[in-house]
């Protein structure tokens, strides 16, 4: 081999091959570490969105079996007013009868006037 020397041109363009070389292989590295964030990212957000999924179907359930306690409360409170209705009937009837007041006061609905709380109305009844 023949050793002829370098110029400066040959050696600036080398160095210069040399820079860009190693400027592209941290570019791809950086490129790689930020793809490998961004899918642990993605599985982190999967995995929480699954959460939440599944926490949000559990809340849809309880809220399904509650509304239904509800209603069946409700049917129940309907047919305990009217049994009280038809109490205080058949107490009039013996009012009349005997002569004694016997009358049962009905209890407020606290669905029929939300707004006011039930301890408000159960205070006004004991007139305390």
């Amino acid at each position: 081999m023949t050793d002829l020397p370098i110029t400066v041109p040959d050696e600036r363009k080398l160095k210069r091959m040399v820079s860009n070389r190693e400027s592209a292989r941290r570019s791809r590295m950086k490129k790689q570490q930020h793809l490998e964030e961004l899918t642990s990212e993605v599985a982190l957000l999967e995995s929480e969105n699954a959460r939440a999924e599944m926490q949000a179907n559990l809340l849809t359930e309880r809220h399904s079996k509650v509304e239904a306690e509800n209603a069946v409360l409700r049917a129940e409170a309907a047919q305990l007013a009217e049994r009280l209705k038809s109490a205080n009937k058949y107490l009039s009837l013996f009012e009349v009868a005997r002569g004694v007041k016997m009358e049962i006061e009905e209890i407020p609905d606290p669905f029929l006037s939300p707004w006011l709380p039930v301890c408000t109305a159960l205070l006004n009844q004991c007139n305390c």
